[in-house]
């Protein structure tokens, strides 16, 4: 399975905020779309990073309140992590752990075409092996 098979099932919805939003804005496009992280875009489209609930929660724990008025573009993350259509669901998987990312932009061609969680990824992971083990059977009571 690639992204490419994911985006497929899943769908290509992105959620894009602006470097200039502020936090209060970003967490309430968080809420009202129940997504863990927005891609940050410009206004031409290109991506400049990703904000995510996480780094909302620490701005907050850091700055309280006064926290909420700053622009996205203080603490999002911006060495963004992209994948492509055409990489597998091994290589997602390897680089989400070792970057320690949850959320990757999917780039084709540079564009942004769509967004995967480590959620989609361990449930398409799980779909696998259970599909794996249900052939292993099939073979296994067939010989």
């Amino acid at each position: 399975m690639n992204v490419s098979a994911i985006l497929q099932s899943k769908g290509h919805d992105v959620f894009t905020i602006s470097p200039n939003d502020t936090i209060q804005e970003a967490a309430q496009t968080l809420d009202q779309r129940r997504i863990g992280a927005a891609v940050v875009t410009e206004e031409d489209g290109a991506v400049c990073g990703v904000l995510s609930e996480r780094d909302v929660s620490r701005q907050i724990a850091r700055h309280g309140a006064e926290a909420l008025q700053k622009p996205v573009s203080a603490c999002m993350s911006r060495n963004v992590i992209t994948a492509k259509l055409d990489d597998t669901l091994d290589t997602l998987l390897t680089c989400m752990t070792d970057r320690r990312v949850r959320h990757l932009p999917i780039m084709d061609r540079g564009k942004l075409v769509g967004v995967i969680s480590i959620g989609d990824v361990v449930k398409r992971k799980i779909m696998e092996t259970v599909a794996e083990a249900e052939a292993m059977k099939a073979y296994i009571s067939s010989g």
